[in-house]
């Protein structure tokens, strides 16, 4: 197990554009994974919350991103596309900045095409919560924050977490 350390809230590395991942990566990555996989899911043990983890936010600006949703995904390469105009508007949260909420407006649906670990082509569909997680996600990629996306100067909160 091995538990990297977050980049928070403030870290201009999480301001950069990530390099896609190429298929002579692929070796390299299966300990990053577990890295990343380590990391979300000891956050989630102390707080009770995280979804997804971006590789950026443990500083790998790679196109990687580790979700623990209904069983383990691993997206190499995620592109998202837009399903529709309609909009949701929601409080965000974040590894990056654990003890604040953003207020965002994201899309309803998306869909994501990305790489498998074994490099295979797949496709989710989402809406709702999954598509917001995406949306979240992939703008880690961009070098994008929630507190970017912010609806406007009122669209921020701090939140109480329970320590177990």
């Amino acid at each position: 197990m091995s538990i990297r350390e977050v980049l928070l809230l403030g870290n201009p590395r999480l301001h950069e554009l990530s390099r896609p991942v190429t298929r002579e990566d692929l070796p390299s990555l299966t300990p990053i994974i577990q890295d990343l996989r380590d990391t979300l899911l000891d956050f989630r043990t102390r707080t009770g919350a995280g979804r997804a983890i971006a590789a950026p936010q443990i500083g790998l600006m790679k196109r990687l991103i580790v979700m623990e949703t209904e069983g383990s995904h691993v997206l190499i390469n995620p592109e998202l596309t837009p399903l529709g105009d309609e909009m949701m508007e929601l409080w965000d949260d974040c590894l990056s900045f654990p003890d604040l909420l953003v207020r965002v407006r994201r899309f309803r649906r998306c869909r994501v095409r990305y790489r498998d670990p074994a490099w295979n082509l797949r496709e989710i569909d989402a809406g709702g919560d999954l598509s917001e997680l995406l949306q979240h996600e992939c703008d880690h990629l961009d070098g994008i924050l929630a507190t970017m996306r912010a609806i406007d100067d009122r669209s921020f909160a701090m939140k109480s977490r329970v320590r177990k």
